[in-house]
């Protein structure tokens, strides 16, 4: 009954993750034009982009971007698989750092200077994002006694209680995932970027969309992430997530884009401050909690 509950997971993720991620990226799209006074884009705008980008004539700076943007979305795919599966939190944050690798290789492959520099910032994104990850993994591990995300939605203590500076991280490294200012160093949904696109300038067509549709589901994969902190509550938890993307929007429009220097020192900072200490005291007030 277990191997076919993870199954379904697995499936419905597969399967609904796109649809919902898209119908997220559309709402964030007119709550960001009314923010900035004009009427946006219809809801479903981010689906008429993906479906026009793959119908595009193929046309590559260089061919193997083809093999690697594919390998990006897999992996990604492979990550959100594992973890609506119940499967081990750490192997989905492995699996997350891998795939940008893939991204990071398919814009150097391009050789062009805008798409170079975006891999490196790139680089520097997965550079800053990991550790909050791994520490979050540690977290629930150090509450539930296990990595595997069954057992941490079995656990009857939703785990914000505990991982209060661990949740304010990932909402901090949220704004690097979603590419969003002040943050959004390597590339944004927005055509003001001073790279252009950045990683993804040299991209187009069905590899443009390939990566588009793994950023869909890597959002609902750090979403599902929050989530797991009020496991016990999942009605709170969806209140809290829907507030917390909501700021992530209000912050885009409100703050300017920082330096790359600035992104790694702020995140690593809020990620030593709240995180690291977060799980020290855990760690002094009585370790694994069971």
């Amino acid at each position: 009954m277990n191997l076919v509950m993870a199954a379904a997971g697995a499936v419905l993720f597969l399967i609904l993750a796109p649809v919902i991620g898209g119908l997220i990226s559309g709402v964030d799209r007119v709550l960001t034009a009314r923010m900035q006074s004009r009427r946006g884009p219809p809801v479903l705008q981010p689906f008429y982009d993906i479906s026009k980008l793959w119908h595009k004539e193929r046309a590559f700076a260089n061919p193997v971007e083809m093999i690697l943007t594919s390998g990006y979305l897999v992996l990604i795919a492979l990550s959100g698989a594992i973890l609506f599966s119940g499967g081990d939190l750490l192997l989905v944050v492995f699996a997350l750092a891998l795939s940008h690798t893939f991204l990071i290789l398919a814009a150097y492959a391009a050789n062009a200077p805008y798409s170079t520099v975006g891999a490196e910032r790139e680089l520097i994104g997965v550079m800053v994002a990991e550790p909050i990850l791994i520490l979050l993994a540690a977290g629930f591990f150090m509450v539930t006694g296990s990595f595997f995300v069954s057992d941490i939605l079995a656990d009857t203590t939703s785990a914000i209680v505990y991982l209060p500076g661990v949740f304010l991280a990932l909402f901090a490294v949220l704004t690097l995932k979603l590419r969003k200012s002040p943050f959004d160093i390597a590339t944004s949904h927005h055509a003001h970027q001073e790279l252009v696109k950045g990683v993804t300038s040299s991209l187009s067509g069905r590899t443009l969309a390939k990566v588009e549709l793994a950023h869909w589901y890597e959002t609902i994969i750090i979403l599902a992430m929050m989530l797991l902190f009020f496991a016990a509550n999942p009605i709170l938890g969806i209140i809290v997530v829907i507030i917390c993307y909501f700021l992530e929007i209000l912050m885009d429009n409100l703050f300017p884009r920082v330096t790359w220097k600035m992104t790694v020192k702020s995140l690593w900072t809020i990620t030593l401050i709240l995180g690291a200490t977060n799980i020290a005291v855990l760690g002094i007030l009585g370790g694994v909690i069971v």
